[in-house]
């Protein structure tokens, strides 16, 4: 059972300027809780117990806000404040820990996985979430997350979830070669390779790879003699290729929603989506999206 996962949450999130510059992109709100909440309960509700945050110094904001606030706690207490207060307590369930690493320098998604080996160990499979994509599970019996877990667990091959993108996006994405067809939604196939941002018409497939990933600990030694690659960053799809490779990887085709919140209309449309069916505010939002869907 894959019970660890690492969070990538070091970058400088240049594509959320200028909100990202005093306040990490991670914490920039989706209704009333920030999007590094949504991507750890997503991970809770598959099953990891534990959260390895690979930050920076300028990223405190993040830790903080899965820390206990006991002056906080405390004054919500005293004001009677009990629903407040239980909200600050569920933030994370008693039984799953969060643990912080360090990226001294930013050289790319690969490196940065790297640096949570200490944490995870060579041994054991481990799941990474991309913290500025929400994998929405809404109305799904399990999440994507716990199927691509099921997956591992049944294959016994790595999993890249992925989704279908327009052709003329692929060159925005890694998108992936398969061996065989097309899976399903909630089905994984076989890949052959997996391409970061392919030119404009060289695309093997229309299935990008969405910021999601189920790997095993002999991932680190590669990772350790992966050269720079584009950008003259460390780059995790080299990686995963050698992986292809050695052990095979397998593409886990998902059966819900994503949403992009590092691009400025993809944060927009994740508000309109949560904010819609959100318990407390949902029915308010609702009446505003209506008024000022008549208005010029």
């Amino acid at each position: 059972m894959i019970r660890k996962a690492v969070l990538p949450v070091a970058g400088l999130g240049t594509r959320c300027l200028p909100a990202s510059k005093a306040i990490p992109k991670e914490m920039i709100t989706i209704v009333d809780k920030p999007v590094i909440q949504y991507v750890v309960e997503e991970a809770v509700a598959a099953g990891i117990k534990e959260i390895v945050l690979v930050t920076h110094s300028s990223k405190g904001a993040i830790e903080d806000h899965f820390d206990k606030h006991f002056e906080l706690e405390t004054t919500l207490e005293a004001k009677g404040k009990q629903e407040l207060l239980e909200e600050l307590r569920n933030i994370i369930p008693d039984d799953v820990k969060i643990i912080s690493v360090r990226q001294p320098e930013a050289l790319g998604l690969g490196h940065a996985v790297s640096c949570a080996r200490p944490v995870i160990g060579d041994d054991e499979p481990f799941a990474v979430l991309l913290p500025d994509v929400l994998v929405d599970g809404h109305g799904l019996a399990q999440n994507d997350l716990a199927g691509m877990m099921k997956a591992y667990e049944d294959s016994g091959q790595s999993q890249i979830m992925v989704e279908n993108v327009p052709e003329e996006m692929t060159h925005k994405y890694g998108i992936v070669a398969l061996k065989g067809d097309t899976p399903e939604a909630g089905h994984s196939a076989p890949m052959a390779s997996v391409v970061e941002k392919p030119a404009a018409g060289e695309a093997p497939s229309t299935l990008a790879v969405i910021g999601r990933y189920l790997l095993p600990g002999s991932i680190f030694a590669l990772l350790e003699k992966t050269q720079p690659g584009a950008g003259g960053e460390i780059q995790l799809t080299d990686a995963i290729d050698t992986l292809i490779a050695r052990e095979g990887v397998q593409a886990f085709r998902m059966q819900g929603e994503t949403y992009d919140c590092g691009h400025q209309l993809g944060y927009l449309e994740a508000i309109l989506v949560f904010a819609k069916r959100h318990p407390k505010f949902g029915e308010g939002f609702q009446n505003l999206m209506q008024r000022y869907a008549v208005e010029e």
